[in-house]
């Protein structure tokens, strides 16, 4: 936005100036927009995240601004949250992003940052992905594997040894391992869907709720991650409020991503439907796909095929089964207080629930801690 109104301002003092975004969520329509040849007299400006480092290369590019920086999900082993964090790149990054200029011919990268940053401040290489995630599927694959001494298995990179005892704190309390850490029938169970065990956990407790069909089309969406709904910069209002239609009757967004996702299936899977709706096509087919996959093993754990779309309770009690961990309380101060290790959180602002208050909340990612939620509020 900022470049559109300086190039408006300018008017006919400079050449036409072609603004293309490009980041993971974006519609694959616009994604395709950067590929297209520029028109002669005209320059083509590429604003892109880390994708562009190393997942694309975009012919004709000359120059690449190197900001220094990015954000990296991060996961805190005493909250038990993740959050993405604005962090400084690493040496390896710096180095990939100035690979990115002159790919077809002669280039430059300007790197907002000294010298001396470079060489005294940013780290050889970013930090490895197991060392800043939360660690409770891959000790549940560990586990299920028949490896019991994870303390001194052979990571390439270890852990640290914080994350693992979260990881096996969390699995005990789902029910998948025992006061021994040896897998229960449940982990076992747990063990055989590829998903967060806290998703994996609701899937198997829906067998008990007669509400599988339901439950795993909501772990299908849920999957996909935050790509469903697009809000286009110029669409906001029409795009708000087409999401609110799937948040009718005071439902949460577990719910409402079932909404969706039933609301696609009875439209046959339509394509315009998701236009109309400001919802990415990709992104549903990719659910669908996803919720394929979760039906066929559902067949392999021997749970049997049940419907319950009228009752809303037990599906809430087959989310709550796997989800109890990030359960909060309304506070009298209007914000919220997780159960366990006490926490002030706010509900997301891209959360339907976002209008309202209830009194509990039990979810995947939508409560954040108060120094995030007042970054992004304000």
């Amino acid at each position: 936005m900022i470049l559109k109104h300086r190039t408006r301002g300018l008017g006919t003092k400079i050449a036409e100036l072609i603004i293309c975004p490009i980041y993971a969520n974006l519609p694959t329509e616009l994604q395709a927009k950067i590929f297209e040849p520029t028109p002669e007299g005209a320059r083509k400006v590429v604003l892109a995240t880390n994708i562009a480092e190393t997942s694309l290369t975009i012919d004709g590019i000359k120059y690449v601004v190197d900001p220094g920086f990015c954000k990296i999900k991060s996961y805190n082993p005493r909250t038990g949250m993740e959050s993405l964090l604005v962090n400084p790149i690493s040496k390896a990054s710096a180095m990939q992003r100035a690979g990115r200029s002159g790919r077809t011919g002669p280039g430059k990268c300007f790197r907002l940052y000294t010298a001396y940053n470079y060489h005294h401040d940013l780290e050889d290489n970013t930090v490895p992905e197991i060392q800043r995630t939360n660690l409770a599927n891959v000790v549940l694959t560990l586990k299920s594997l028949g490896i019991h001494d994870l303390v001194n298995f052979d990571f390439m990179d270890p852990p640290p040894s914080e994350a693992l005892l979260k990881a096996l704190e969390q699995l005990f309390a789902l029910s998948a391992l025992n006061s021994r850490g040896e897998l229960t029938k449940v982990g076992r169970r747990m063990a055989e869907f590829p998903l967060d065990p806290m998703l994996s956990k609701m899937i198997v407790a829906s067998e008990k709720y007669k509400c599988s069909e339901e439950v795993i089309s909501i772990a299908a969406m849920l999957s996909v991650g935050n790509s469903i709904f697009y809000r286009p910069k110029d669409k906001q209002v029409h795009a708000d409020n087409a999401r609110k239609n799937f948040h009718s009757g005071f439902v949460g967004d577990h719910i409402a991503l079932l909404n969706v996702y039933n609301c696609w299936k009875e439209t046959d899977f339509s394509t315009q439907w998701c236009y109309e709706n400001y919802i990415q096509v990709r992104s549903m087919k990719r659910a669908r796909d996803i919720r394929d996959q979760l039906e066929g093993l559902l067949e392999r754990v021997e749970i049997e095929p049940t419907s319950n779309p009228g009752d809303l309770d037990a599906i809430k009690k087959a989310i709550t089964s796997g989800f109890f961990h990030h359960s909060a309380k309304l506070q009298k101060s209007g914000a919220y207080r997780t159960v366990k290790n006490p926490q002030t959180v706010h509900i997301h602002p891209s959360s339907g629930l976002a209008e309202y208050h209830p009194r509990g909340l039990s979810t995947m990612n939508l409560c954040l801690p108060q120094r995030i939620c007042d970054r992004l509020l304000n």
